[in-house]
């Protein structure tokens, strides 16, 4: 059995390491509100280019462009979010875990040499490297800043492979932020643009809350299928069109621009999953903690208890003997 100083010493360790994790889960709420508000500011841009496109295109049926023409695949193009740091529970992992297995359906077919990844993240970069995959820039800083600019200049570069025929397909890796307690796993083709499954895809947020309780949990839940019922297709606006100067003009307008905010509503995405992830862990290190404390106060006491027996043993047992 350990001694009195002994606990004592693991009481004082726990007690410190509890600190810190409290302080990191608060710091990764506080983060996790910022993201959160940074999503709800750029949803009402969203909404709008959505309602342009979903009318435009109801009224024009016949309406294409280059970047909605699939082709035979033989180089392919992935971006990949992860995270600078760690302690964020299996957030990484899974991402890099995806990305492996989309890196071995893909080098079957075409070999690995014909993969390109652009890692945002520190943690996907590393591994990129020990991979021997071909990275395609640095974007580590993004992880902790997103920037608007940036993504432009990515979904640029690669609107402009996709037209020379550099690559013939661009995937997403990354999670999509549903509530605090909740982040989907998700791995989804950004080009060749799929208008229709783009526009209906699942856009239930939940960005009001930090809390990761069950019965929160229960009620988002609840409110989705309601959400998901009461879900309606789009109709035009208008039947009848005017498009000037012509339509692929007017396509190769607004579908950059769609390409532009499908990468940073992914940024966006996965930097609130990361704090997320992050308050979770933090939170659940806390609460163990806490269980720990309380078997090693219970410990301590015992074994207090027990020398103090002991000693009042000895005494007795000396008087007699005298």
């Amino acid at each position: 059995m350990a001694s009195l100083k002994e606990i004592k010493n693991r009481i004082g360790s726990v007690n410190s390491t509890r600190k810190i994790t409290s302080a990191m889960k608060m710091v990764a709420s506080s983060k996790l509100h910022h993201a959160q508000v940074m999503i709800e500011n750029m949803l009402p841009y969203e909404n709008l280019l959505e309602h342009i496109l979903k009318s435009f295109l109801a009224a024009e049926a016949e309406a294409q462009s280059v970047y909605d023409q699939p082709r035979p695949v033989k180089k392919v193009a992935l971006v990949v979010y992860a995270s600078n740091s760690s302690l964020c529970g299996g957030f990484n992992a899974n991402i890099i875990k995806m990305m492996q297995q989309a890196v071995q359906q893909y080098s079957d077919t075409i070999g690995t040499e014909n993969i390109e990844v652009y890692p945002i993240g520190r943690k996907v970069a590393e591994k990129v490297g020990k991979l021997g995959l071909k990275a395609c820039g640095d974007y580590t800083a993004l992880a902790d800043k997103p920037n608007v600019q940036q993504c432009i200049e990515i979904a640029m570069e690669l609107g402009k492979k996709f037209r020379h025929g550099d690559i013939d397909k661009v995937e997403l890796i990354y999670h999509h932020f549903k509530s605090a307690g909740s982040q989907i796993l998700t791995r989804k083709t950004f080009l060749p643009i799929d208008i229709e499954e783009e526009l209906n895809r699942d856009k239930e947020r939940d960005l009001t809350t930090n809390i990761v309780t069950k019965e929160a949990q229960e009620y988002l839940r609840q409110r989705g299928e309601r959400q998901h019922h009461q879900q309606e297709e789009a109709k035009p606006l208008n039947d009848n069109f005017i498009v000037e100067p012509d339509m692929d003009s007017v396509l190769n307008k607004l579908i950059p621009k769609l390409l532009h905010l499908m990468l940073y509503t992914a940024l966006l995405d996965s930097v609130a999953s990361e704090h997320a992830a992050r308050m979770v862990a933090m939170q659940t290190a806390t609460d163990n903690a806490d269980e720990l404390l309380r078997q090693l106060n219970l410990q301590y006491n015992k074994s207090r208890q027990q020398a103090i027996t002991n000693e009042l043993l000895d005494i007795v047992g000396g008087s007699v003997n005298n």
